[in-house]
């Protein structure tokens, strides 16, 4: 299963807001709208010193959330925003358009237990996904966990944690807004009821069950760092054990997982998120042994999965795009390691134990495949797939003859096959039913020279039959860290885009895992700088090769790729039109010390460094703003439930692109006083939310909806 351990993800968000009052006459040539007044922010300076140079920061006020101050401010945005955003031209359309692609009929990938499936399904006229069951592949869908009873606000959200080998007990989460920290509560199946035991919210690294159903395992992480409990089922939860985790640091992630039979639990020590190490250690339960080591003194990353004593890991140790290695756990010394799968040319993105055989997902420069092997590493067979697009984590059962995997790509709805592994036979599972013509959209993959003569893939996306004379309305996206890679997917956002004439770009720029662990490497701590230079080689090429102009070129990311498009908008302002940065990282000498920054600091380096802070510094967008320059239109995205990238980055920088910026332009803020970074909103605030982005920047790039 791919996990993102809180790096900061590439979620949006966006509110709608107040009236327009105080309008002024002054018009953008692009804008069909009038501007309003900006408002005033105080500034209350801040300095600090750190290793010998003065740092002013003019809104450090900003930083505490709950004070009246801030709350007063926030609101005061809101109204700016709402009249900025009131009746923008076609917006009802837009509106419309996204709801015909996105309240459809949707399920997720299943779950099997004893032939039981296990999935979330939502259906298009609900706002939240439903935890369902499925008895038999051909059975009727049953409701289990309906979050619609959970709250009168749509705010909370279920999902599904873990589930009993033989299908009669459910694990399941409840997050409330968009935070990353959850409840967990146990589900009788069959008695369609929940059990008494309930982990309480807090941020957790994953829980499972023993096939005994008598014990979850489960990671806290607090304050003092991440720890693994053992709870006993009925037993009250102040008596939870810990087994493992002293001495670890509020910067390390931590879970566990169970081997497949529940002899062996595996424990997983990342030294950040994306870092480039981490350690195995395992457990055997069948004595309750002591927790020894399989590796932790290399500087490479092990992710491993169990079947029985027989362990399979994914690593990048001595092979950048990596490799898969099979350790015995009975006998782990390294000398008896064996190698599964050699590494290639191609990246190993993840791996499956599912009916008896590995599915390895590779990215073969940038492009998504599937390939089976037998536990020997003799190749079976390839998964083919349609066009290019993206390929989910395979899901199945060691015993069990069949296996779950999606595929989607921008312009093409999601379906879930199901495989039979002994004989490669497959069988739609689900398919989104998405009103969209994926045949009257054209799909490409080309390849730009970035400042220092590295070759960078990017997709672009735009409609059969598009006259690109320089003048299309151009959305670029990006991301560029965390070892994340970007392929193509299903996106509204996307299709709406194109649908009104316009080309959609996403930049597989370096930082991300598209090209292996070099690539990742290539785009962090000092070498940050090349991912925006990554980017703005992209901008250029759409420029240069007559797809846009840049009063045509809008850009847009979150979380890490809100940095992005923050250095991008301080950098080369001239170069962009619009930008949307959602949930955004923008002060680089602060950010450290909020949340859960210290999973960061692997991949951005810290300020208490002074050869870090120099290059932090260099880029920092909070630390860049020139007062006086011709910025692009801006609309920041962040909400009070984000607790993972903490909204006072872009509280901070709205307050100063709007007292810095020097013409009418607007600086916008969606401050959603509810939502946060994680998954779990409502359908319709999803649609309300796009829809006001979307049309912010066909407003500021002068696109007709049609």
């Amino acid at each position: 299963m791919r996990r993102l351990f809180f790096t900061p993800c590439f979620l949006y968000v966006v509110t709608s807001l107040m009236t327009a009052s105080d309008q002024c006459q002054a018009q953008d040539a692009n804008s069909t709208r009038p501007t309003v007044k900006r408002p005033q922010t105080k500034s209350e300076p801040v300095t600090d010193v750190l290793h010998g140079e003065k740092i002013v920061d003019p809104y450090r006020w900003l930083e505490d959330q709950q004070s009246p101050a801030t709350r007063e401010w926030i609101k005061q945005q809101n109204i700016y925003t709402d009249a900025m955003l009131k009746d923008l031209q076609g917006q009802e359309k837009i509106t419309a358009r996204l709801g015909e692609l996105m309240k459809v009929d949707a399920v997720g990938l299943p779950q099997a237990r004893a032939g039981r499936y296990f999935f979330m399904k939502r259906g298009a006229d609900q706002d939240l996904a439903v935890i369902c069951l499925r008895r038999g592949v051909e059975g009727t869908d049953e409701v289990l966990i309906d979050p619609a009873n959970l709250s009168d606000d749509g705010s909370k959200s279920v999902s599904i944690e873990d589930i009993s080998e033989d299908g009669k007990l459910l694990m399941y989460t409840i997050r409330t807004g968009g935070e990353d920290e959850v409840a967990i509560h146990l589900f009788d199946v069959d008695a369609r009821k929940d059990m008494a035991d309930a982990l309480p919210r807090a941020r957790y690294f994953g829980a499972t069950l023993t096939p005994d159903k008598k014990t979850i395992y489960y990671t806290k992480h607090d304050d003092n760092g991440p720890r693994v409990f053992k709870h006993t089922v009925g037993d009250d939860i102040a008596n939870d054990k810990q087994i493992f985790g002293d001495g670890y640091d509020g910067g390390k992630i931590l879970y566990a997982t169970l081997s497949h039979g529940g002899q062996y639990l595996i424990f997983h020590v990342l030294y950040g998120s994306a870092a480039p190490k981490s350690d195995l250690y395992f457990k055997d339960l069948t004595d309750d042994g002591p927790v020894r080591p399989i590796v932790n003194d290399i500087d490479a990353r092990f992710f491993g999965a169990a079947i029985n004593n027989r362990l399979f890991v994914r690593t990048n140790w001595e092979a950048s795009n990596g490799r898969i290695l099979e350790i015995d756990l009975e006998n782990p010394k390294r000398d008896n390691w064996r190698e599964v799968i050699p590494r290639s040319e191609a990246v190993i993105e993840d791996f499956s134990l599912c009916g008896g055989k590995l599915f390895v997902n590779y990215l073969d420069n940038v492009k998504s495949r599937v390939s089976v092997y037998d536990p020997s590493g003799e190749h079976v067979r390839d998964v083919d797939f349609p066009a290019l697009g993206s390929v989910s984590a395979v899901y199945g059962e060691w015993d069990s003859d069949e296996a779950f995997f999606s595929y989607s790509s921008f312009h093409i709805p999601s379906t879930i096959y199901r495989d039979v592994v002994s004989t490669g036979e497959r069988s739609v599972w689900a398919r989104l039913a998405v009103p969209v013509d994926s045949d009257q959209f054209q799909l490409e993959q080309v390849f730009i020279t970035s400042k220092d003569g590295t070759r960078v893939p990017m997709f672009l996306l735009y409609g059969k039959g598009t006259k690109l004379d320089g003048k299309n309305p151009t959305l670029l996206y990006g991301y560029g860290g965390f070892n994340v890679s970007l392929t193509p997917s299903f996106s509204a956002r996307a299709v709406s885009w194109v649908e009104q004439g316009g080309v959609y770009a996403v930049a597989n720029l370096r930082g991300g895992g598209e090209l292996g662990e070099q690539w990742h490497e290539a785009g962090m701590l000092e070498n940050k700088q090349n991912v925006f230079d990554d980017f703005y080689a992209a901008s250029r090429w759409l420029i240069d090769r007559g797809y846009t102009n840049p009063d045509r070129l809008a850009i847009a990311g979150g979380s890490n790729g809100g940095l992005l498009v923050g250095a991008a908008m301080t950098q080369h302002p001239e170069l962009f039109r619009a930008v949307v940065c959602s949930y955004p990282l923008l002060d680089m000498l602060r950010y450290h010390q909020f949340l859960v920054a210290r999973f960061w600091v692997p991949e951005y380096g810290s300020s208490e460094d002074m050869e870090q802070f120099k290059v932090l510094r260099a880029y920092s967008p909070y630390h860049n703003v020139k007062p006086g320059t011709k910025y692009p239109a801006l609309m920041l995205i962040t909400g009070d439930s984000d607790t993972r990238v903490d909204p006072l980055h872009a509280r901070k920088m709205a307050a100063l692109m709007q007292a810095s910026a020097t013409d009418d332009r607007p600086m916008l803020l969606h401050y959603d006083t509810k939502a946060g970074h994680s998954r779990g909103r409502p359908v319709s605030t999803q649609i309300e939310d796009l829809a006001y982005e979307l049309g912010f920047l066909f407003d500021q790039l002068g696109v007709k909806v049609k």
